[in-house]
Formats: structure tokens, sequence, C-alpha cells
């Protein structure tokens, strides 16, 4: 059996309640979630939800049609099957005495990434990509002490023809 990473856009009615019954819906057929992010569309009353997950394709397809019961989901789009572009937001907060700072600065500069908080002990570091760059940061932030991290789960579209 094949298990993938798939994201999936799922478009729903904004209503509350309706990230509940989706998120229930996982974890009562036992799939996991990855990763999730939720905000409203380009169009008027609704909202799009993004949800990583793994899987074969089988169980995707049962995913899919398992949404498609609920009554505010609209739409159901496997993206990850399609060239799409997938960024995630961290902020990490680091211990950073004033003699190691330097070190973590160089960290920064090559993710391309921001310090949006300095404070006499730590530093606190904003950085943008996929999934995969968050992660490298993190691992090499983690030798200088990290204190905290918060993500904000990926947000990903299918690419522009």
């Amino acid at each position: 059996m094949n298990t993938t990473k798939h994201t999936i856009s799922i478009l729903v009615n904004n209503q509350p309640g309706v990230l509940q019954r989706v998120a229930s819906l996982f974890g009562r057929r036992g799939y996991n979630i990855e990763s999730i992010t939720v905000g409203k569309s380009e169009e008027e009353g609704l909202s799009r939800m993004i949800i990583v997950t793994n899987g074969d394709h089988h169980k995707l397809e049962q995913i899919s049609k398992q949404l498609y019961k609920l009554i505010d989901v609209i739409k159901v789009i496997d993206i990850s099957a399609n060239p799409m572009v997938e960024r995630e937001l961290a902020l990490i907060k680091v211990n950073a005495e004033p003699s190691i700072r330097p070190e973590i600065i160089g960290v920064v500069e090559t993710f391309r990434a921001t310090i949006v908080d300095i404070s006499p002990k730590s530093i606190m570091v904003q950085v943008v990509g996929d999934s995969e760059k968050v992660k490298a940061m993190v691992e090499l932030l983690k030798p200088y002490g990290v204190i905290q991290i918060t993500r904000t789960g990926v947000a990903a579209m299918i690419r522009g023809v």
C-alpha cells in the first residue's frame, strides 16, 4: 500500500460548526490531520479549508466521499495531484544571549527569515516557506535552545496555467 501526503482543498459554507464536523469526520474514521487551515474564500459566505493528511489513493477517495455527505461541503479537491504552491508561517522563540546572536542571525539570513522580536535573553524568528523549509529552520535553531514554536499550518493553491 502506497501512503503519500495529500493536500486537500475543501470549499464550505461559512457556518458555525462546519470545522468541527469536518474534523470529527476525519477522527471517526481514523484519518490523521497533519495540518489544517481555514479562512474566508474569494466567494462571499464560503470558507476554504486546506487539510494535509496521509494515505493511499483509496483512503483519499473515501475521505472525499465522506466529506461530500456533509451538508455544508461544496467542493473537495486533492490539490497535491497538481503543481501547487504551499506555504506555512512559523514563529520560533530561541534562547539568544548577546554573544551567540550573530550565529543565529546568520541562520536567519540564510533562510531569508526575519527577526520580529528581541529581548535580553531571546530572539523571535518568523520563517515563511514550505513545510520542509520550516522544519529545517527549526532543526538548525534547536542547538541554541528553542523556547516555543507556533506554526500556522499549510496554505496552498494550484499553480496558474
